[in-house]
């Protein structure tokens, strides 16, 4: 009767035998991972560290090919070769790589580089990103996002047989508290924008321009977000109907070694909207084709030499108009988060999402929307659960005077 074969990934007896002084070889048949059984070995000074040495051989086999990811890669070039695949392949943003890529270069590389592949446990995985977590969750959410696509890459070649990352327990979630700005956190902004608008008298370098009052302005009068803001062209404004509208339908975005450019559709699907604009809008909108300078992109908010104008520069430019004020906890999407709330309040968490172009309703009411501080005044209604209620005896004060 035939010897039955080895189950695949197992070894047969462990063979010894002495080739010199002090020189011992171990053996043994191995069933690799292609299905064929091949003999293995290791040499070393003793018996016993020959068959340890052949152990850690037989345990650390892969499958045998000429692929270039194995068990014994390094991490640093597991994200390597991971990075030119979703590049080559198209299908993720150019600005999401980036983002992927300042993940790897200032959180994995420095930590698990130099690791194998084989050496990057579950357990050790699982450290690495609570420690990230502790300070940055939102951080450790991302670098955890990487490293499980990138050991995916390792199992799809065959270097590892599963996915280590997948088994890290859950990271802490933040708790989130959203802020919309009330009438008098408004007046507040606008008064610190025309502040930091006026001219100063002596001060060297080129006067501001109306541009962070208008962009403000937009973003209050749309809840778009400040990439989609500044990509609108005015072939996207149609102030020729009875209710004006604005079709938001790109975004901008930075890549290195590209710069700033305008992407022709906006972070989802449902980005892709047409908005009503408010008569303040109109407005200003209005006021600023008049005087706006032509610029080859056909941009609403250009820099003065024509270009995009840069996301960063706009928030810059707000950080420095609320230098002096209690505004720091105002953002651009703090704006955006204003208009979902105001839309829940006078209307439904519905029209908020589809006004802010989300998917879910979910994403809208979670984040963007302000819960109330003070509940509504039902003390009325409630009043009716004491009707039966029996008034408590009030015992006699043994210091009041009796006559």
């Amino acid at each position: 009767m035939a010897r039955p074969e080895l189950p695949i990934g197992t070894w047969g007896t462990i063979r010894t035998e002495k080739l010199a002084a002090n020189r011992f070889r171990a053996r043994a048949r191995f069933r690799d991972y292609d299905g064929k059984t091949r003999d293995i070995e290791a040499t070393d000074a003793t018996r016993a560290a020959a068959e340890r040495a052949l152990k850690v051989k037989l345990r650390d086999r892969t499958t045998p090919n000429d692929d270039e990811i194995t068990r014994e890669t390094r991490v640093s070039r597991l994200a390597e070769v991971w990075i030119e695949e979703i590049t080559a392949e198209e299908r993720i943003a150019p600005q999401t790589i980036h983002r992927y890529e300042t993940s790897v270069r200032t959180a994995i590389l420095p930590a698990l580089g130099n690791l194998r592949i084989r050496e990057a446990s579950v357990g050790r995985l699982d450290r690495f990103l609570r420690e990230i977590a502790k300070d940055r969750p939102a951080a450790a959410k991302g670098v955890k996002v990487v490293l499980s696509q990138m050991f995916a890459l390792a199992v799809r070649h065959g270097a590892i047989p599963t996915n280590p990352v997948r088994d890290t327990g859950r990271l802490r979630k933040p708790r989130r508290t959203v802020v919309a700005l009330s009438d008098e956190h408004l007046h507040a902004v606008r008064t610190a924008i025309r502040d930091w608008q006026r001219p100063v008298p002596g001060k060297p370098g080129p006067r501001h321009t109306g541009d962070l009052a208008d962009v403000v302005d937009l973003m209050l009068a749309t809840g778009a977000r400040i990439g989609e803001i500044l990509a609108l062209r005015w072939e996207d404004l149609d102030l020729a109907t009875e209710r004006p509208t604005l079709t938001i339908c790109g975004t901008l975005v930075f890549v290195t070694g590209q710069g700033i450019f305008r992407q022709p559709w906006t972070k989802s699907d449902a980005g892709h909207r047409m908005v009503v604009l408010p008569r303040f809008a109109i407005g200003m909108l209005m006021d600023r084709k008049v005087d706006a300078p032509d610029n080859p992109h056909d941009a609403i908010f250009a820099s003065r030499r024509g270009t995009w104008l840069s996301p960063n520069n706009v928030r810059r430019q707000w950080r420095q108009a609320r230098a002096d004020t209690d505004l720091d906890w105002v953002t651009p999407h703090t704006f955006r988060k204003t208009v979902a709330t105001l839309i829940k309040e006078e209307k439904d968490t519905k029209s908020a999402s589809a006004q802010l172009g989300h998917s879910s309703e979910e994403v809208t009411d979670t984040y963007y929307i302000a819960k109330a501080v003070q509940a509504p005044d039902v003390s009325d209604i409630l009043e009716r659960l004491g009707t039966h209620r029996h008034r408590r005896s009030v015992p006699p004060n043994p210091n009041d005077a009796h006559g």
